[in-house]
């Protein structure tokens, strides 16, 4: 039986399994369960090459309270520093398996957690998923057709002499226009509101100036109804400010993502609204069970620091409690 269950290996994840090395539990009583082929897949995934990781992210006030910290790293860094993380602690990651369930036998404190590939006991267990593998999707219907024109991540695809609709608010939005506009594409940014709200002050103040110099179009107040293929372009409908159609080679998505409630929801962690009911050290009304990194942030997400420092109060819990 292992101590600990870490079911994700991302920076929530990989700091969990330090954090508890550190604290004194065996690297071969610590399981990390990651179903991508690599560690940080979101990371990879969704941040082009040239983007920072910041550690300070919407308002989270970048202060390590645990083993691991960073200051702000490009995208290369961070996922050296990871693998340099993992290699000296020595955690034991099982790469490309699927949790499909995680059973809780109360009586005897302890869980057992079944995947595609085997089954697992431990006393302990950590979901450190993340949010970024579910991105939020329009309301409105999209055209089969465009699928190769309609994306939520801008490293997919390589995106050439094109004109891009980027639609979304927040940082992502703002970093993918930054990266677009690098590489002399016609970018256009859609946003529902009258104002960059959601962003921090780095990207906020960048994609203004984009606009001012009209590197980037800034569509403010703007509503999209639907998309329709026309021809292979995306043919988009406005009916804010003004109804109007305008026709893009991509359409880019950047609208945050969802937790992985269902998931959770099958385990048994009550839920109030959209977040999950979280107690002392992010557990959950489940004994023994923790929820760390964006889940533990809640609906708006946090830093790469937040979840470095959400695996460092929970191991305290951990350690007080079960082990």
């Amino acid at each position: 039986m292992y101590s600990v269950i870490i079911i994700g290996a991302g920076p929530a994840g990989i700091s969990m399994a330090v954090e508890a090395v550190v604290a004194g539990i065996p690297a071969d009583k610590i399981l990390v369960i990651e179903k991508a082929h690599e560690h940080s897949f979101s990371i990879r995934k969704y941040y082009p090459e040239n983007k920072l990781v910041t550690a300070n992210f919407k308002g989270f006030e970048a202060v390590c309270t645990g083993t691991m910290c960073i200051p702000d790293l490009s995208k290369h860094e961070t996922i050296s520093y990871l693998d340099q993380t993992i290699a000296e602690y020595g955690i034991h990651v099982q790469y490309e398996e699927a949790v499909w369930k995680i059973e809780h036998h109360e009586a005897e404190q302890f869980f057992t957690v079944i995947t595609d590939k085997g089954e697992y006991e431990s006393r302990v267990m950590a979901i450190a998923i993340g949010i970024l593998g579910k991105p939020n999707k329009p309301e409105y219907k999209l055209p089969p057709g465009l699928k190769n024109n309609l994306l939520y991540d801008i490293t997919s695809s390589e995106v050439l002499n094109s004109h891009v609709l980027v639609v979304g608010g927040g940082d992502t939005a703002s970093e993918y226009c930054q990266y677009l506009s690098d590489t002399n594409l016609s970018v256009t940014l859609s946003y529902r509101k009258d104002e960059f709200s959601r962003m921090n002050d780095i990207n906020r103040k960048s994609i203004e100036a984009l606009g001012k110099t009209g590197k980037v179009t800034l569509l403010l107040r703007s509503e999209i109804s639907g998309i329709q293929d026309s021809g292979g372009k995306a043919l988009v409908q406005f009916t804010a400010p003004v109804t109007e159609t305008r026709e893009y080679d991509y359409v880019v998505f950047a609208l945050g993502g969802t937790t992985p409630e269902n998931f959770l929801k099958t385990i048994g962690i009550e839920f109030i609204g959209k977040d999950p009911v979280l107690k002392d050290g992010y557990e959950t009304n489940i004994p023994g069970l923790f929820l760390l990194g964006d889940l533990s942030a809640g609906t708006k997400g946090g830093s790469i620091i937040w979840a470095f420092n959400s695996a460092n109060t929970a191991i305290k819990r951990i350690i007080d409690r079960y082990i």
